[in-house]
């Protein structure tokens, strides 16, 4: 698909689309009245008070996204930046969520230009919840399509940002035998001595993951780099794998 990038990185606003501007109106009625304050307090505090929550439960949020993209059409590539970053510009994070559901099923209609505002996502009130989700099924797509962008994922590696190196890390997550293991070991080598819990926490994440895949060439690794890695990322590669 051709792109309608390239996008602006960061801070840029929305693109116009009207598609997008008539679903944020439909969401916000939506999600609005559904709002319930007293879990919208215990909600953000679990999430270490990154933004405001609006108090949906999941179940109830995901049968009203349901309900508010009911017999909309298929989005072009500007109206799911221009949803996404709509959503972004709102404080609520169930906003987020909505967005971070739409871009998953809608990816195959973004080409490789649509990076940048992915990027601006995940460095944006980062935290796990959308971080995790973007990586796996928004990145990861975007990259498996066009191999060039692999390019970039070297470059997210080496991010001072923890969560860009986070989702470098977890884009293959969900390869199975297409991941690239050279990428995905050497990865996991750069980035070893890393002193953030969240990235020692990925590493073991992407590790565990593909060993589902390959076990063996997990173990191995694991056994070659094990005094370079945190006790953390081995203790979560091996789980399940019969290793120690």
């Amino acid at each position: 698909m051709e792109s309608n990038g390239p996008w602006p990185p960061t801070g840029a606003g929305a693109p116009h689309s009207e598609p997008a501007e008539l679903l944020v109106a439909r969401l916000t009625e939506s999600y609005g009245a559904a709002a319930d304050a007293e879990r919208a307090r215990s909600m953000a505090a679990y999430m270490k008070d990154v933004s405001p929550f609006l108090g949906i439960p999941t179940p109830l949020r995901r049968e009203l996204s349901r309900s508010v993209t009911k017999d909309t059409p298929k989005p072009s590539e500007t109206d799911c930046a221009a949803l996404a970053l709509r959503c972004w510009e709102l404080p609520e994070r169930e906003y987020r969520y909505f967005a971070v559901d739409y871009l998953r099923r809608h990816v195959s209609r973004c080409s490789s230009g649509f990076l940048p505002v992915v990027r601006h996502l995940i460095v944006t009130d980062s935290w796990w919840d959308t971080v995790d989700l973007l990586a796996a099924h928004t990145v990861g797509p975007l990259v498996a399509a066009d191999p060039e962008l692999a390019r970039v994922m070297d470059e997210w590696i080496g991010d001072e940002d923890p969560w860009v190196a986070r989702t470098a890390l977890l884009h293959q997550l969900r390869y199975k035998s297409a991941t690239d293991t050279d990428r995905l070991f050497g990865y996991c080598r750069l980035q070893s001595g890393h002193p953030g819990f969240f990235v020692r926490k990925a590493i073991g994440w992407c590790l565990r993951e593909y060993a589902k895949t390959d076990p063996g060439a997990v173990r191995a690794f694991v056994g070659a780099e094990r005094d370079s890695l945190s006790p953390l990322s081995v203790r979560e590669a091996l789980k399940n794998t019969g290793g120690a």
